[in-house]
């Protein structure tokens, strides 16, 4: 149960870290093909971060068998 909780905090953790990369990078080199892979990153880690947190919240919700 708390490995889906210490899951979904890294997967959200990371997925800020690739977004503040990505926008790092814009302000220096302009767009190219390294940010958009960031940002793809970023949108890949933040989606399963917060499914992984959903999930954890239902499953916390539900009651014990």
């Amino acid at each position: 149960m708390k490995a889906l909780l210490t899951t979904s905090i890294l997967y959200i953790v990371f997925g800020i870290i690739f977004t503040l990369f990505a926008i790092h990078q814009v302000r220096i080199n302009g767009w190219g093909i390294f940010v958009y892979l960031l940002i793809i990153l970023a949108t890949i880690d933040t989606g399963s971060g917060l499914r992984y947190l959903f999930l954890y919240f239902r499953n916390k919700k539900a009651p014990q068998k």
